[in-house]
């Protein structure tokens, strides 16, 4: 018998308020579905694949949730994590993301990528990789 574990990414898990608001903003950021949504949980994954059947984002209602201070800042809410974005033109992006609802964080590091907030205040970054983006071997599009 096989006792080797078998481990699959199933999806990244975001705290918030509201997850159907928060499902809704990342389904028109990615194009994507929303196959599943209840009052507690909401999932948004690429079209066609079905929930599980392609890694993607669930939302977790969390009552309690605070929205991270970025960049950090002693003794305020802290990111736990963020999520990376490739895009094949920055400025359209950041334009993209505004109009689902995002907002350009004050402070940013480079020109190369933007760090946005989503509506619940997750940092998330919009990161101009085309060659990455291009590429036969990028599946999630």
């Amino acid at each position: 018998m096989d006792r080797n574990p078998k481990i699959k990414m199933y999806s990244f898990t975001l705290d918030c308020t509201d997850p159907y608001q928060l499902a809704t903003f990342y389904a028109h950021l990615l194009d994507w579905e929303i196959p599943f949504y209840n009052e507690e949980f909401a999932c948004v994954g690429a079209p066609g694949t079905g929930q599980g059947a392609y890694p993607g984002i669930t939302f977790q209602r969390n009552p309690a949730y605070e929205p991270p201070v970025w960049p950090e800042e002693p003794g305020a809410q802290q990111q736990m994590a963020h999520l990376d974005f490739a895009v094949n033109h920055l400025e359209d992006a950041v334009l993209h993301a505004i109009h689902c609802g995002a907002t350009v964080a004050e402070k940013q590091f480079s020109e190369d990528w933007r760090v946005m907030l989503d509506p619940a205040g997750h940092p998330f970054c919009l990161c101009e990789m085309k060659s990455v983006f291009e590429s036969a071997h990028f599946a999630l599009l």
